[in-house]
């Protein structure tokens, strides 16, 4: 599975979040709302999700292996700093 395109946009303020995005696959399935987060540790690509009764956030979606994982973040983090350059 390969990201044919990514649509990012930056948030301006200088909260956590930095970006959300829209990601697609192979020119056939696409997937709204992925966020790009400042954690601890830095940055790391957060998937949609949705809140339930309990009060508890779930993903929506998600990659089932490290392959494809990787290759999200990847893709994020690349249209994020082409992003900052152009700034």
């Amino acid at each position: 599975m390969v990201v044919t395109n990514v649509k990012l946009k930056k948030i301006p303020n200088k909260n956590r979040l930095k970006a959300v995005c829209s990601l697609t696959f192979d020119d056939c399935f696409v997937i709204h709302e992925v966020r790009l987060i400042e954690g601890q540790n830095g940055k790391f690509v957060a998937m949609p999700s949705k809140k339930h009764v309990s009060g508890e956030y779930r993903d929506i979606c998600h990659p089932i292996n490290k392959t494809l994982r990787g290759t999200i973040e990847e893709a994020v983090l690349k249209a994020y700093d082409e992003a900052e350059e152009e700034e």
